[in-house]
């Protein structure tokens, strides 16, 4: 039974606009963002997919210029991130291109906890370039918080089998980076893009693009299965986004924390720069709706889940393309 004596974590979630193959920029902006954060007296913050150098502009390049972008975990900027952990005494999350030590790339995403140990995701549905290839392993950690934390880039969380196998793996706390909202979804009913004009006269009319934010194509998209996540596997997600200009499309912030019934409590949908705090009730996962559930999986009977069925495709394929041959 809950009490008020049982731990909570305080965790942030920051939204910003990335400047394009500026390390020494964004990190800066993280710096300055976490310094805040940690000032507010948080313990975790959570940076979004690619806040590094940028997103949706790495589809355009070529793989000799993404080899000139990428990064290894020990790096630059990940060792900046790290010592600034330490110095704040606080856990931070960033998303970055990553060369591997055989020279491959990833779309990965690293957390830096203030005893200085690094903990890094490899995307598992990668689709930005030919070049960046996919992750193949889950990732959950232990934290100094007493507490696991996983880790799912992006797309990773639309898939239902990866929240639910990150949760079986003992994670409490699900870190959600994405780039997302205002993408040109091929689906009929898939998000659209937000019109530049919006988000350029934002500060003259703020109420058209927080209301474009909050609609179709940003929040309520969102709210068609994040919250889901969330409730199902009985975790807290920490949900980051890029917000502005990203390459020809407008990305739509909504940093958000949900609890493990999949209510929202806390978020934002300003169209700017924002950091999401608030304190994690830990007392709320272990009688929580989802828990229950797990608890009462027959496993026995999934062996469809693990079986293919042929129609599998390359995440680049789900994200491009609806014609099912094309998909495959």
């Amino acid at each position: 039974m809950h009490t008020d004596s049982e731990p909570t974590l305080r965790a942030s979630v920051v939204q910003f606009e990335a400047v394009p193959d500026r390390p020494d920029l964004n990190l800066e902006t993280i710096l300055r963002l976490a310094t805040q954060a940690a000032d507010d007296h948080t313990q975790l913050v959570v940076f979004p997919e690619m806040c590094l150098i940028g997103y949706w502009h790495l589809r355009k390049q070529t793989p000799e210029r993404l080899k000139e972008l990428a990064e290894p975990e020990n790096g630059t900027s990940i060792t900046t991130v790290r010592q600034l952990a330490r110095k704040l005494a606080i856990g931070i999350g960033v998303g970055y291109l990553e060369s591997s030590a055989d020279g491959r790339l990833y779309n990965s995403y690293t957390v830096c906890l203030p005893d200085g140990s690094v903990h890094t995701h490899r995307k598992l549905h990668a689709f930005e370039h030919e070049a960046i290839e996919s992750g193949s392993q889950y990732t959950v950690f232990d934290t100094p918080w007493g507490i696991s934390i996983g880790i799912l880039i992006c797309w990773d969380n639309n898939l239902v089998e990866n929240v639910r196998a990150t949760a079986l793996l003992g994670a409490s706390v699900l870190l959600a980076p994405h780039q997302t909202g205002g993408t040109n979804s091929p689906s009929p009913r898939g998000m659209k893009p937000i019109p530049a004009a919006l988000w350029d006269n934002r500060d003259t009319d703020p109420a058209a693009i927080q209301a474009a934010f909050r609609g179709p194509n940003g929040r309520e998209w969102l709210l068609r299965w994040l919250p889901a996540r969330a409730h199902d596997n009985g975790l807290f997600v920490l949900f980051s986004n890029g917000v502005g200009r990203d390459d020809d499309e407008i990305r739509t912030g909504n940093a958000m924390i949900i609890d493990p019934y999949g209510s929202i409590i806390a978020e934002t949908w300003e169209a700017d720069e924002a950091i999401v705090t608030a304190d994690l009730d830990l007392g709320l996962i272990a009688l929580s709706t989802g828990r229950r559930w797990i608890r009462g999986r027959r496993p026995e009977l999934y062996d469809a889940l693990t079986q293919r069925d042929g129609q599998e495709f390359d995440a680049r394929a789900a994200r491009f393309s609806l014609d099912p041959v094309k998909m495959r």
